[in-house]
């Protein structure tokens, strides 16, 4: 079995909050932080500069924090960001960083030299599933028609997604055909460096099938342009009720993209519990709803071990499928 997943309690988000150093003002018996500053190792716009921002309106919105504030630092495939942190750790008590599973992949490949064990882990928060797609015209309606085809002709049945060969995309159409009873080795992998690329690619028939995001693949879904065979949750999701899970098929595997919120090395322990109590009160707040809606995004909640046991588990399976697709 395959599973990459968040544990327990399903929540998505992404916060990175500051404390100040003072005691946090409790006057109005809500507030938990002063202060949060979110450093994002990408450029504005992205899924990490989008999930910090979120997540900072939400916790100030509500209350709960009393000022957010955000810096990017984008280099190194987010290594910039995590050397900063981790050099700097003693004057960035009240800074968190938004991360996700490039963190795993890219320290697996060595792209920079540490991982997550070098950083104080507070908590994932919110995530987003895989789903693989066709084209609307596309003959294949499921899963099993997918395999078929694969079967019929393997060279003939690519399937594309939009990160580099090694990269998410590549790793979760690898990892479903594995969980298919499928040599992954074998599966013909095509990367776009754009959806619309992409999208040509399904209409024309170069590639029989898509692997992307979910949230992705329900806007593709609601233009019209695709179907959606399958989705790596473990139960259907509510944005697209209609489209099946890859458990339900057969295929026991699933997968989140997860983001959450990391603290300097050596945090103080009473610092990380004030983190892990504003992001948990804000999944119950009208304010991160609407944020979370906005989005997309699946919420998916581990904090502290749970969010290493995660994170381990992860980082064994993506690393024992790298390794047999030749990327390490």
């Amino acid at each position: 079995m395959t599973t990459l997943k968040l544990g327990r309690r399903a929540l998505i988000g992404a916060a990175v909050a500051a404390l100040s150093f003072g005691a946090p003002a409790m006057a109005d018996g809500h507030k938990v932080l002063d202060s949060i500053h979110f450093l994002i190792p990408g450029g504005a716009g992205g899924g990490w500069d989008g999930t910090a921002r979120g997540t900072g309106e939400a916790l100030t919105g509500a209350g709960l924090v009393g000022t957010a504030s955000y810096e990017n630092m984008s280099g190194g495939g987010g290594g910039k960001a995590i050397g900063y942190l981790i050099e700097n750790a003693e004057s960035n008590h009240g800074t968190l960083m938004v991360n996700s599973t490039p963190i795993v992949i890219r320290s697996l490949t060595g792209v920079f030299p540490h991982n997550f064990r070098d950083l104080t882990l507070v908590a994932g928060t919110i995530g987003d599933y895989a789903a693989i797609v066709v084209g609307k015209d596309s003959p294949i309606n499921s899963m099993a028609d997918l395999l078929a085809a694969y079967d019929a002709d393997p060279s003939a049945t690519a399937i594309g997604g939009g990160s580099v060969p090694g990269g998410m995309d590549h790793l979760v159409a690898a990892m479903v055909m594995e969980a298919a009873g499928k040599d992954a080795l074998g599966v013909k992998y095509i990367p776009y460096d754009a959806g619309g690329k992409a999208m040509a690619a399904l209409l024309s028939g170069e590639i029989a099938a898509l692997s992307t995001g979910f949230s992705e693949a329900v806007d593709l879904a609601k233009a019209g342009e695709v179907k959606i065979i399958g989705v790596t949750a473990d139960e259907r999701v509510a944005a697209a009720a209609d489209a099946m899970t890859m458990k339900e098929q057969g295929i026991d595997t699933s997968f989140v993209n997860w983001r959450g919120f990391f603290g300097a090395p050596d945090l103080p322990g009473d610092k990380v519990a004030m983190y892990q109590d504003a992001l948990a009160k804000m999944y119950d707040t009208p304010e991160w709803e609407a944020v979370r809606a906005r989005n997309g995004w699946v919420n998916i909640h581990n904090s502290g071990d749970d969010f290493r046991a995660f994170l381990e588990g992860q980082e064994k399976v993506i690393g024992d499928l790298m390794k047999k697709l030749g990327f390490l």
